[in-house]
């Protein structure tokens, strides 16, 4: 099951909503009882074990100074 973040806009306390999927839009009452609270985004971290032989790849992109455009030449 998901955990989902969610902030208090009353008493500011960060804390952790565990629902399914379907129910991820519903409010989300904080630990003190207050009611405003907003459903923050999330971001996840992808990483291998030390020494499993994964690599992630590392630059590149193609941008502008990454690419062939040719500036800062």
């Amino acid at each position: 099951m998901p955990t989902y973040e969610f902030r208090c806009h009353e008493c500011a306390t960060t804390f952790d909503v565990r629902r399914p999927m379907s129910a991820s839009s519903e409010p989300a009452i904080c630990p003190d009882g207050h009611t405003n609270t907003v459903k923050l985004l999330s971001t996840i971290a992808l990483t291998g074990a030390a020494g499993d032989g994964a690599s992630m790849p590392v630059g590149g992109g193609g941008g502008c100074c990454g690419g062939a455009c040719g500036c800062g030449q």
